[in-house]
């Protein structure tokens, strides 16, 4: 949300609009993960019995209330912000986390599409708190490579689980599918996000940091894009999707750059 703030009004950021966003960011955040962890519950019970709601530490009423005051004090703080464009996306991310865990996670690939929603959100609301405009060129092109790079992660990623998968009954694109389709697919996405990144220097929207910087995210995708293609195991499954987090790390950093 701040690296969306930055992007589009790089001059000044204001302290109390940016204090807002980013305490919307975290509460909202906050009621995803404890919603997920009570849909997950009969799971973590065999895979990760320490954590709290199977261990008994917290009760399934209290999560559920803790995960209401999350979401009330998350809706709070973007109606504080008095822009009622950030209401309705904050209000949006809330409904797609919920439906994330309770329906689209089992879907598999309806799954992935909102967990890499969540993560193009943050950008275009980073832009409406910044200027109170979502049709930024160069937020959207940020939107949509974090957006692919996402995408592609997670279906990476769920190669990685497929054991655990077939258990849960999720319909992943490697269980649909079989493990070459999912490679491919994460491979692809991983190139559009490659792609994208390109766009702001060819629409002359970015500086000679951007044009340096783009190559090492670029890098560390067509890496990736190449090893997954090569070796579809799950073990490298789950190294690539590590790694995917430093090139998206990167790349925020790269887009920081591009809009001094």
């Amino acid at each position: 949300m701040v690296v969306g703030e930055f992007v589009s009004k790089p001059a000044h950021i204001l302290l109390l609009p940016t204090a807002f966003g980013f305490l919307t960011g975290f509460f909202l955040c906050g009621y995803s993960m404890i919603v997920n962890d009570i849909y997950d519950l009969e799971v973590d019970r065999v895979n990760q019995p320490e954590r709290p709601l199977p261990s008994g530490r917290l009760s399934v009423q209290g999560a559920v209330r803790l995960s209401l005051l999350m979401l009330l004090a998350g809706v709070a703080f973007t109606v504080l912000s008095l822009n009622a464009v950030a209401v309705a996306i904050a209000l949006l991310f809330a409904l797609l986390s919920w439906l994330y865990s309770a329906k689209a996670k089992k879907a598999g690939l309806a799954g992935n599409l909102i967990v890499a929603s969540s993560l193009a959100i943050p950008f275009i609301y980073g832009g409406v708190i910044g200027n109170g405009s979502i049709f930024s060129s160069l937020l959207l092109m940020m939107a949509f490579t974090s957006f692919f790079a996402g995408v592609g992660r997670e279906i990476v990623k769920a190669m990685a689980d497929v054991e655990g998968d077939q258990k849960r009954g999720i319909r992943s694109v490697a269980m649909v599918r079989g493990m070459g389709a999912a490679a491919a697919s994460g491979a692809a996405l991983f190139l559009a996000a490659v792609l994208t990144s390109w766009l702001p220097l060819a629409l002359g929207l970015a500086n000679e940091i951007y044009l340096v910087g783009v190559v090492v995210p670029d890098a560390i995708f067509l890496y990736l894009a190449a090893s997954i293609v090569r070796n579809r195991d799950p073990s490298n499954a789950h190294r690539v999707k590590r790694i995917a987090l430093m090139g998206m790390l990167t790349g925020l950093l790269v887009f920081i750059g591009g809009a001094l």
